[in-house]
Parts: structure tokens; C-alpha cells; sequence
């Protein structure tokens, strides 16, 4: 069989280097606007977000939003939203994109416990389906179309 990353590159599909925490998380850069910052990958969040507190720092446009978040923090947690923004991993780009704006401290406070860095958000299945995502979790790799 032929090599995984030659099969998925002549299919144009871009390749970008995840780490794994300690708290066997997905750990990925991503620019938001041209801002890096360090996401979990998560294959069971149905939305990519980022937390309140860095709602500057990504120099998102928030709006109130109806929708309430559930996870492993509980449930019923007031969410914004922030629309038309540069979402950038690696060479893959979406130049119109939502992210969902919700409280991230239990995530990070969890990962604290850990003496894991804190995460600026969560990238989920909607860039997943969108980016038709092949994670290669052994040489640890996500491949976005």
C-alpha cells in the first residue's frame, strides 16, 4: 500500500502536526484572524469555540446567541457566537467562519490539575466535516481538504 501522507497530498489534502497533552488531548496551533492560539482538538464537540477571555485577543465580533452548550462542564451554559472570521490550521483556510463563545474554565482548571497549559478553544466537528478531517493518530497528524 502506498505511503498515507502521498496518497492524501495528490489528493490535496493539507497536513498538520497535532501534539498529545498529558492529559491525552489533541493539542493543535490555530490562527483565529491571524492570531495563533492552542486548541484541543475534539472529534465529540459537535461546534468549534473559544472562551470568553479571549474574545480580544481573536478580535471576535460577539452577538448573544439562543443556544446553550453541553459537554463534559454540565449543561445549559450561555454561549455567543462570532461570525465571518479567518480560521487558519496550518495551510487549511475557512475565510467565513463561526466559532461559538462560552466559558472555558473547567476545561482549563481540569487541565491545570494536570500541569497542562490552558487552551484557548476547542476545534470540533464542524471543521472536521467541513475539512473532510483523516486524523492520523500514530504519527500524529490531521489532514484537512
Amino acid at each position: 500500500m502506498e505511503n498515507l501522507h502521498l496518497v492524501l497530498k495528490k489528493e490535496k489534502y493539507k497536513k498538520i502536526k497535532f501534539k498529545i497533552m498529558k492529559t491525552q488531548h489533541l493539542l493543535i496551533k490555530v490562527k483565529i484572524n491571524g492570531v495563533p492560539g492552542n486548541f484541543i482538538l475534539d472529534t465529540g464537540a459537535s461546534n468549534s469555540c473559544v472562551g470568553y477571555e479571549s474574545i480580544e485577543l481573536f478580535e471576535l465580533t460577539s452577538k448573544k446567541s439562543k443556544t446553550k452548550a453541553a459537554g463534559a462542564g454540565g449543561t445549559g451554559m450561555k454561549t455567543q457566537i462570532s461570525k465571518q472570521n479567518l480560521l487558519q490550521i496550518g495551510s487549511w483556510k475557512n475565510t467565513d467562519f463561526s466559532l461559538v463563545i462560552f466559558d472555558l474554565s473547567h476545561v482549563n482548571e481540569a487541565l491545570r490539575q494536570y500541569k497542562a497549559k490552558p487552551v484557548h478553544g476547542i476545534i470540533g466537528a464542524d471543521v472536521l466535516l467541513e475539512g473532510k478531517a483523516i486524523i492520523d493518530y500514530y504519527n500524529h497528524y490531521l489532514y484537512l481538504k
